[in-house]
């Protein structure tokens, strides 16, 4: 069986596929994030999954290389990290009472003998609504979980689902940015058996 590998340094991306009880390790791809002036929040997160994964699975032959990132968008502007506190205030005040999405790209892809890159991949898109959030709990949020590293400033596998008053999504794992359904059916293609 192939070697599975995790494009990534994120440990919430390593726990998610944890879940799985397959055994694969982690390699930090170190690309360009940096969105393209054309693209859409979904183009854009499904190019950078295919770039990680493509940059990783380059540099071993036969080994199947899982990229991911997730790209949050309010009405079609780009959502990021906060870089401070402040921003991550900013950030929850403007997504009060609003309807976000997060757009989670997906990317699986393996080297062939010949150098060639085999990659699939998918976008699944989760859409968050939050609650109308006062001033005190924004910030009483915050300084409980620091959730600075994380695109919209919360982190829905901790209290930050105390923020929202809806998700829809096809696959619960995809907003904390590992869409698993959706890698289970990548893996199936690819001929690698989790069960």
């Amino acid at each position: 069986m192939s070697q599975l590998i995790l494009a990534s340094s994120s440990i919430y991306k390593k726990e998610l596929l944890s879940r799985l009880h397959c055994s694969f390790r982690c390699e930090s791809p170190h690309i360009d994030e940096s969105p393209q002036s054309f693209e859409t929040p979904p183009m854009t997160a499904e190019r950078l999954a295919v770039a990680k994964a493509s940059k990783v699975a380059a540099l071993y032959s036969g080994s199947l290389v899982i990229g991911a990132d997730q790209i949050a968008d309010q009405n079609g502007i780009f959502i990021n990290k906060p870089e401070s506190h402040e921003q991550a205030i900013k950030q929850l005040q403007q997504q009060s009472g609003q309807t976000i999405l997060f757009h989670s790209g997906l990317a699986l892809a393996r080297r062939g003998t010949d150098g060639s890159i085999e990659c699939q991949s998918t976008v699944n898109s989760t859409q968050v609504t939050f609650k109308k959030l006062s001033n005190e709990t924004i910030e009483k949020y915050l300084l409980l979980e620091k959730p600075y590293d994380c695109a919209g400033s919360f982190k829905a596998e901790g209290l930050g689902i105390s923020l929202f008053s809806e998700i829809k999504s096809t696959d619960p794992s995809s907003l904390i940015g590992l869409p698993l359904i959706d890698l289970c059916t990548l893996l199936d293609n690819f001929n690698y058996k989790i069960i």
